[in-house]
């Protein structure tokens, strides 16, 4: 896109200015240049479902919408197609980076289904969350839906109903430190045949997101997206791992007021290596949590709107067609990835660049990253190419 105009909606109703003063996530000369700038922008009242997200975030919750679930869906709807028209834009992408959600039951007659999860909505059914509102609402809308957050937003009347509608969505979770790194470890351990056997992670951090993880069943969201992140992984070695064998996975996450977004990540890998020996890497990571999360939206918010217009067709076929509506291309920048009924689950990190690379150069016309590089490998190839090398150019000898 040429331009990306940024709204949206918060429970807490404190401008964007001293919401900066408040998080103390910005060096404080660059807090006082971008203040005059956001003193003035308000977020939208947004739906608050207090049994969904901690109880400790009662006392922030002054800019919330009223009304049953249904009206307060038609009214994110109406928010979006104000802000749609007011702005001039070609399209809406809307984004949950809010509070993490316990997770919702799912049931028959609930949320199973794209007819259901609508009626739900309308007789104002419990166990339908807010991100789940927000989701429906923007598919109504015509607009692609990303959860930032682990909750199950994605319910199956959800996914249904964005495959009728033919809108994208994409989730679950921004993947942006410990994660990341854990998708990255754990594939260069079981790809070098080394077999990990305990992997336990420990996480304290002191910003909001932390106060609402404090929470048991909040934390038990982020627990869930946290801990899958190894499996496919683990599923891609049966000569180290049998079937339904897995490493021991424990991950903590402590509220530390004192830290605030300075997030502390530690990590223990042990691994089983050559004739009974034993191998434990230990990784501490400090990072500013909210830096860290705030590029992946600009990310995830480019690339679903490239994708928006993207088609293929198939040799032989008339017919073009666009991705799938569970856009699990977007999973690079994603704990949980949401897949297709079908498709397997990625979570190794490089195999999941290399899908988005991959992407870029066709749509080029280019063909795809190999790392074969057989032309450097051979006598013959080797030899050809030094003919095409400038004469003045040094040539490093084997």
């Amino acid at each position: 896109p040429n331009d990306i105009v940024w709204g949206g909606w918060d429970i807490n109703g404190t401008n964007l200015g001293d919401a900066m003063k408040r998080s103390k996530v910005l060096d404080y000369d660059l807090q006082s240049k971008l203040y005059p700038h956001m003193k003035d922008i308000k977020p939208l009242p947004s739906i608050y479902f207090p049994d969904f997200i901690a109880a400790n975030q009662g006392e922030r919750a002054d800019n919330v919408l009223t009304g049953t679930k249904q009206e307060q869906m038609e009214q994110i709807r109406k928010d979006i197609r104000d802000f749609k028209a007011k702005n001039e834009l070609d399209q809406v992408i809307l984004l949950w980076t809010a509070n993490t959600e316990r997770f919702s039951a799912v049931e028959e007659g609930v949320n199973d289904n794209a007819e259901n999860i609508l009626s739900s909505i309308e007789m104002g059914e419990a166990e339908v969350s807010a991100s789940t509102v927000f989701a429906v609402a923007s598919i109504l809308e015509g607009c692609t839906f990303i959860n930032g957050s682990p909750q199950n937003t994605f319910v199956p009347g959800v996914v249904e109903l964005a495959r009728q509608k033919k809108v994208f969505i994409a989730g679950d979770d921004f993947k942006s430190g410990q994660t990341k790194m854990k998708s990255v470890m754990v594939d260069f351990l079981v790809s070098a045949g080394i077999k990990p056997v305990s992997i336990v992670s420990y996480n304290h951090l002191g910003n909001n997101d932390g106060k609402n993880l404090s929470a048991p069943s909040q934390f038990r969201s982020k627990e869930i997206s946290k801990s899958n992140v190894v499996d496919d992984m683990v599923a891609s070695n049966r000569i180290l791992f049998e079937e339904d064998e897995h490493p021991d996975h424990v991950v903590v996450i402590k509220y530390v007021p004192y830290v605030a977004d300075s997030k502390r990540a530690m990590d223990e890998y042990t691994s089983e290596i050559f004739m009974g020996g034993k191998n434990t890497i230990a990784m501490h990571n400090t990072c500013e949590d909210s830096l860290l999360a705030t590029p992946l939206i600009y990310d995830l918010v480019i690339l679903g709107e490239l994708c928006q217009r993207v088609q293929v067709k198939k040799e032989g076929e008339t017919e073009w067609e666009s991705f799938h509506p569970v856009l699990s291309l977007l999973s690079y920048m994603l704990k949980a990835p949401l897949v297709p009924n079908g498709a397997p689950v990625v979570n190794a990190l490089f195999t999941q660049r290399c899908a988005i690379v991959n992407l870029m150069r066709a749509c080029l016309g280019l063909a795809p990253d190999n790392h074969m590089t057989l032309e450097h490998r051979f006598e013959s190839t080797l030899a050809a190419l030094s003919t095409d090398e400038p004469a003045n150019k040094k040539m490093r000898l084997g």
